[in-house]
């Protein structure tokens, strides 16, 4: 009220015109005649808000804010603002926004109040049309309410932030990358390139900490060579700010929503995850791509689940067995040959865990996960 008696004193003298003395107060060169006004009629308390003491017609009802303070925590406890709000809207009908459920919560001492942000950093600019650049990562967490850690598979797309996959393990490793890649490329196609850590599953490290060895290829290096697919390593934890992100929202959001579905168990909740979450995920958190066009190519699930999988070569044995692991694997008679003895074939270890044995490029035998002849086959290998 003091600056605005002075500089209305100076206004009156004439050393300040309407628009000098509006720009002083942060005002209009209007709103100072309206407050001039008000003051001339009503003194001191003319320059008051008028607002004071009403009550505002955009006010919830406290029967409203009760309720959905008790939902928070009888329910939702300890989950964050966002989420929260979301599902008040989804499974409570609550048509209130964001910014109510997070003032209240924060005056109710429920939730603290998010810390300041560090200093601004550039981000990784995304591809342009989706299948260009997927990224596979796996974030170790406790999912499952009163269960060890578990690894969460995710295998997304770099240009929306789509989820294609994700899925549990106790271990991450080669089998659960070819799970993720091979659930991918079937239901989207083969991607241009793929971006992962550089953990020794996907390349070979000669020295630790020094570029990886692109000649000296893993497991997953030949399959992503034999489908043409750029393997590309992440050098510093800051390029993979994206899926960093990304599990940081996971790890936020999927334990509470299975621990509020009732999930327990790895195979129940891999089911919850592809069945339930991952639509609703992608359907918040995914971005439409800047351009329209998709730079997948179609590809047969056949010759993916052939190509996705761990291959060894092996010699076959006097008494016509290969040792595979800790397996000793059985050939049976075969019709194109008298025995196998000393001959080179390759066995093959699918995502599932079930094996096959080729010869050529013909199958002879398939294997249970434990080594049990299931099937006599003599098909063409991819």
């Amino acid at each position: 009220m003091q600056k605005f008696r002075d500089v209305l004193s100076r206004w009156d003298r004439g050393d300040l015109s309407m628009l000098e003395a509006g720009e002083l107060l942060g005002l209009s060169e209007r709103q100072f005649r309206r407050y001039r006004d008000r003051y001339e009629e009503a003194g001191d308390a003319g320059l008051l808000d008028r607002r004071l003491g009403r009550v505002s017609g955009h006010r919830a009802p406290r029967e409203m804010v009760e309720e959905m303070l008790w939902l928070y925590q009888e329910r939702y406890f300890g989950w964050n603002v966002k989420h929260f709000h979301e599902h008040l809207i989804r499974d409570h009908n609550f048509c209130w926004g964001y910014t109510l459920t997070k003032t209240q919560l924060h005056a109710a001492g429920l939730v603290e109040r998010a810390k300041r942000r560090g200093a601004h950093r550039r981000k990784r600019p995304r591809k342009p049309c989706e299948g260009m650049m997927l990224h596979q990562d796996g974030s170790r967490h406790a999912w499952l309410a009163g269960e060890p850690k578990l690894d969460l598979i995710v295998t997304m797309d770099y240009a929306t932030s789509t989820l294609y996959s994700a899925f549990l393990v106790e271990e991450e490793g080669t089998a659960s990358s070819f799970q993720g890649l091979l659930e991918t490329f079937a239901a989207k196609g083969l991607p241009s390139s793929l971006y992962t850590d550089r953990g020794s599953h996907y390349f070979y490290t000669p020295k630790a900490g020094d570029k990886v060895d692109k000649q000296r290829l893993t497991q997953v290096g030949r399959a992503l060579q034999r489908l043409g697919v750029e393997h590309i390593p992440a050098y510093s934890p800051e390029a993979r700010g994206r899926s960093e992100r990304t599990f940081s929202t996971l790890q936020e959001r999927l334990p509470k929503e299975l621990a509020l579905a009732g999930i327990a168990g790895i195979e129940a909740a891999n089911r919850f995850i592809a069945e339930v979450y991952l639509p609703l995920h992608n359907a918040r958190f995914a971005r439409p791509p800047e351009i329209a066009d998709s730079a997948f190519v179609a590809a047969d699930p056949n010759q993916l689940a052939e190509i996705l999988c761990i291959e060894e070569e092996r010699i076959v044995g006097r008494d016509n067995t290969i040792v595979f692991g800790r397996l000793r694997l059985q050939l049976p008679p075969s019709s194109i040959r008298h025995h196998f003895v000393k001959a080179k074939v390759k066995v093959r270890r699918y995502p599932d865990g079930t094996m096959a044995v080729f010869h050529g490029a013909r199958r002879i035998a398939r294997y249970s996960p434990h080594g049990a002849l299931i099937e006599l086959s003599l098909k063409s290998a991819a």
